[in-house]
């Protein structure tokens, strides 16, 4: 399964949080399960995330496309740069690492 088709399946099925904000804050929390970054994330927004995933051992996974597909794929009309996964739904978190 591609990585756009599992989003979308994960956001019909399951639970996601969009914004760095957040996805910090459920890192920070242990919510989240799985963190995705687009590709054009601004660069401190990246590091941060990308550091208390590393400390908390999440997941983190590369989205291609920039903020602009990736709110697409997940059927907003608006930039996600980070979103986070809190319950993968329908969809094995193992075929999106």
């Amino acid at each position: 399964m591609d990585l756009n088709t599992a989003l979308k399946r994960i956001i019909e099925t399951g639970k996601v949080n969009f914004g760095s904000e957040k996805t910090v804050k459920n890192i920070m929390n242990g919510s989240a399960k799985l963190v995705v970054i687009a590709s054009n994330c601004p660069k401190p927004i990246r590091e941060k995330v990308e550091k208390y995933a590393k400390v908390e051992e999440i997941p983190v996974v590369n989205y291609p496309g920039t903020a602009l597909q990736l709110g697409e794929v997940c059927g907003k009309p608006f930039l996600i740069a980070t979103l986070s996964v809190l319950d993968a739904g329908s969809v094995p978190l193992e075929e999106l690492k």
